[in-house]
């Protein structure tokens, strides 16, 4: 356990009552307390506030605990995200005020209405909470059991608590459940990335910068001792990190300097596993909703959840668009309503007899079509190979007889293979997989593998991702000193690799990698061509730029903020080399893809 404490006025004496605390009040059909202490296991309190029916009673509690701060206005914190979503989806501002929404929680106005009480946790060192700032920490996650435990014995609960939220809110619902919470009853895990390492940090072994820029633009913004440099709540008006002033140096004393901390692991180890859930110890009740466009966090720990933990009652959603989204429309909002009210108010409401599947099956043109299943992956799915030919860069459905090299300049931009053009309509439907052999000029070598699909006239069809407005159909990642997989993990459609060690190579000697290239869901028309790009840097989308949002650093260039560009983790003198792709027709290299019949 991490026994770091913060420094400051704040956290001299962590239990006495903040003086910004407000009392409860009713307003817009809810009784709200503001800034309620909770006390965890060492005596730092928490601030949260609960938002529940006015009629006093039990209720069924929805949770979350996160670093965005309780008290920000979604509106002001995050504005070109709510300006395209209530532009685009009405019914997420209807029949609400709007004035509680916040970052990827639930609107208490809706949910309250609905009989629940919802919580709303500051995270430890984080808007009106004081403490040390460690993201996805095991002290993190003792605090969420925490807070669970704490809100099932309430006057006002009925004992069965619920985890709702997106992205971290849903990450860390992996984490805690492991702890099992007594009062833990169901948890719906919303675009909630789950391995530290495969889904967050290092994808194929490749550090994503990701992590340090958010780190910088939406946790050190509304760090507990900002106070008059922070924002004020639009509601009750009150400070949203709290009253305590504390100097740029106490500050950077009470965070960990995460991205710093990340480079620092490179490999799988005892860092990374303390932050990844244990899926045999998960064994509440859940709904995981991932979605197709999240190549970078917001798909794979998703899958792996629905298929890996031990929960015999789970439930596996997919849906597209932005991933903040679908969780405040009409159509997710009743989908997590029906599936809490079963598990929280106990309702024979049928979910329980639900297929474990639903998938919104995409088509071109950001059309979905829901599609119930049994299974994930498909039982029904044909694997099949597509086969890599040097000749003329085909993508083949027999196996090239002849062999042959292919070289490309690891920070150009690279090769793509092409499959003949498609004689009917063709679905692909799960994970999708890579063997190829490969040597380097150097050492090492990082490949990018990324899935396309180009239309009849040769323009690439993209998609709105879960960030990016241009995201390819699927991506997959993998350094190839980080070749070695696990046996039994491993499938022939995802490849699951150690990343214990690291196996240089030998300069331009070919060693065989197996790719996990993630999930997707794609029906391509007729006259359309398969695509597959292998290059040595992030996938760039040639048809222009995707913007800005205000949370991001970058501009979206089709990977959104998921880039692989740390020159510390990649020094050229390594990995921008020669790359050669080597064919061998007793070895073929080919590509399996998941086609539904």
């Amino acid at each position: 356990m991490d026994n770091r404490t913060a420094t400051g006025r704040a956290s001299q004496d962590p239990a006495a009552p903040d003086p910004s605390a407000r009392a409860s009040e009713i307003r817009d059909g809810m009784r709200i307390d503001w800034d309620v202490p909770i006390a965890m296991d060492d005596g730092l309190v928490l601030r949260a506030d609960v938002y529940r029916p006015v009629v006093e009673g039990r209720h069924p509690v929805l949770i979350t605990y996160g670093p965005y701060a309780k008290g920000l206005a979604f509106q002001e914190g995050y504005p070109s995200a709510w300006e395209r979503m209530s532009r685009e989806h009405p019914d997420v501002t209807a029949h609400s005020s709007n004035l509680y929404q916040s970052w990827e929680v639930v609107d208490p106005e809706k949910w309250v209405r609905e009989g629940y009480a919802c919580v709303r946790v500051d995270s430890r060192g984080c808007g009106g909470s004081p403490g040390y700032i460690d993201p996805f920490s095991p002290r993190e996650t003792r605090d969420y059991h925490d807070c669970i435990e704490w809100a099932g014995t309430q006057p006002w609960s009925n004992g069965k608590v619920g985890l709702n939220g997106v992205s971290y809110f849903g990450s860390n619902q992996w984490h805690v459940a492991g702890l099992q919470p007594p009062h833990l009853a169901a948890m719906c895990i919303w675009e909630g990335a789950a391995d530290w390492y495969r889904d967050m940090t290092h994808h194929g072994g490749i550090l994503s910068t990701f992590w340090a820029n958010w780190y910088d633009m939406q946790v050190k913004t509304v760090q507990h001792g900002i106070g008059e440099r922070g924002r004020r709540s639009r509601v009750h008006g009150g400070l949203v990190c709290g009253p305590t002033e504390l100097g740029e140096e106490e500050l950077a004393r009470n965070r960990c300097d995460f991205g710093g901390e990340i480079r620092a692991h490179p490999l799988d180890d005892a860092y990374h596993q303390a932050r990844s859930p244990d899926w045999d110890r998960v064994v509440t009740p859940f709904l995981s909703c991932a979605n197709w466009g999240g190549a970078g966090l917001h798909a794979r720990g998703n899958f792996e959840g629905f298929v890996r933990a031990a929960s015999s009652q789970k439930w596996l959603e997919v849906h597209g668009i932005e991933h903040w989204t679908e969780f405040y429309t009409d159509y997710g909002r009743e989908l997590q309503l029906r599936f809490f009210d079963h598990f929280l108010k106990g309702e024979d409401n049928g979910w329980d007899r639900e297929p474990p599947v639903l998938l919104q099956v995409r088509h071109p043109g950001e059309r979905f079509v829901p599609r119930k299943e049994g299974e994930w992956p498909l039982a029904r799915t044909q694997w099949s190979a597509l086969h890599l030919d040097p000749d003329g860069l085909r993508l083949t459905p027999d196996a090239p007889a002849g062999n042959g090299t292919v070289r490309f300049e690891a920070m150009g931009e690279g090769v793509t293979f092409l499959s003949e053009p498609l004689a009917g309509e063709t679905e692909l439907t799960g994970p999708s997989a890579l063997r190829l052999a490969v040597s380097s000029s150097t050492s090492d070598c990082d490949i990018f593998a990324v899935l396309r699909v180009f239309s009849a006239d040769m323009k690439e069809i993209v998609f709105q991702g879960a960030i990016d407005p241009h995201t390819p159909v699927a991506q997959g990642w993998l350094r190839a000193s980080h070749r070695k997989t696990d046996p039994e993990l491993s499938r022939p459609y995802r490849p699951y690799h150690v990343h214990g060690e690291t196996e240089p190579l030998t300069p331009d000697e070919p060693v065989m990698l197996d790719i996990e290239i993630w999930p997707t869901s794609i029906v391509i028309p007729a006259g359309a061509r398969i695509g597959l790009t292998l290059r040595g840097r992030d996938y760039v989308y040639g048809g222009g730029s995707g913007g800005r949002l205000s949370a991001f650093k970058n501009e979206l260039t089709g990977c959104g903020p998921f880039l692989h560009d740390d020159p510390l983790d990649r020094p050229p003198e390594i990995f921008a080399g020669t790359t050669t792709l080597h064919f061998d027709a007793a070895s073929p290299s080919r590509l399996l893809l998941p086609r539904m019949p």
